[in-house]
């Protein structure tokens, strides 16, 4: 019994042990695909830039955003930096935000939104169509009817009184919108609104537009406007007419 104990055991002991080229191949097979893919993601033309693609722009040209991203045609899709490229693209003046985004197998695509205006300023004898930010997106020689006139001191752009007004104008019902005359932003927190029909809205500063205009919308039903009337919603709880 001994004896057969003894040859099983050397006769199982082989089978038992791995055969060190079957790992030996296996691990130089791994290593000869991850080389493989590497060099088509980095090395191969497979996978290069060889178009790009931009969406979203009407007022920049496409050539000048293509420009801007300053990526070779013929580049890695994966060496190229999105978030690098995309901050490229925003420092064009027109720009608001860009996002860039591999599509596989060989383009880039360009994502923007563009600065769109929300207010007129006036200039000499011209009207200056800027955004929140006080960006001049276009000239016009008459005032411009689709725009709140906005009345500041200072430099227009970055001025916080723009950005004040623009708040409004952002988050303001079109049915008031459509009403404004002007927006006097001289003082922020003390903005005054002219409608067009001869009435004033102290508005005080551009915090809790949505409640100021709901009040207003209310005060407005209950006393019609007219010349000369002014209705106060700087305090939304403490709103009057005068």
């Amino acid at each position: 019994m001994d004896a057969e104990r003894d040859e099983t055991a050397v006769e199982a002991g082989p089978r038992g042990r791995s055969d060190p080229w079957k790992v030996t191949f296996v691990a130089l097979l791994v290593v000869a695909l991850v080389c493989v893919v590497t060099w088509i993601l980095l090395g191969s033309r497979l996978l290069v830039v060889r178009d790009i693609t931009v969406t979203g722009v009407e007022r920049v040209p496409k050539e000048e955003v293509v420009a801007a991203l300053d990526v070779a045609t013929g580049t890695p899709l994966l060496r190229v930096d999105l978030d690098r490229s995309g901050e490229r693209a925003e420092s064009l003046l027109l720009v608001e935000s860009a996002t860039v985004e591999r599509g596989w197998p060989a383009t880039l695509e360009v994502e923007v939104v563009e600065r769109r205006p929300l207010l007129a300023v006036q200039v000499g004898e011209e009207y200056r169509l800027v955004d929140g930010d006080g960006v001049r997106i276009e000239d016009s020689g008459h005032r411009p009817d689709a725009y709140p006139l906005v009345r500041v001191t200072g430099e227009i752009e970055g001025n916080g009184g723009v950005r004040a007004a623009a708040d409004i104008v952002e988050q303001a019902p079109d049915s008031l919108i459509t009403r404004i005359r002007l927006i006097d932003a001289t003082e922020s927190d003390a903005i005054a609104v002219e409608l067009t029909d001869g009435s004033l809205v102290e508005w005080g500063s551009s915090e809790g537009t949505a409640d100021k205009s709901a009040i207003l919308k209310v005060l407005m039903r209950e006393h019609p406007p007219q010349e000369g009337r002014v209705y106060d919603v700087a305090t939304p709880d403490l709103a009057i007419v005068r």
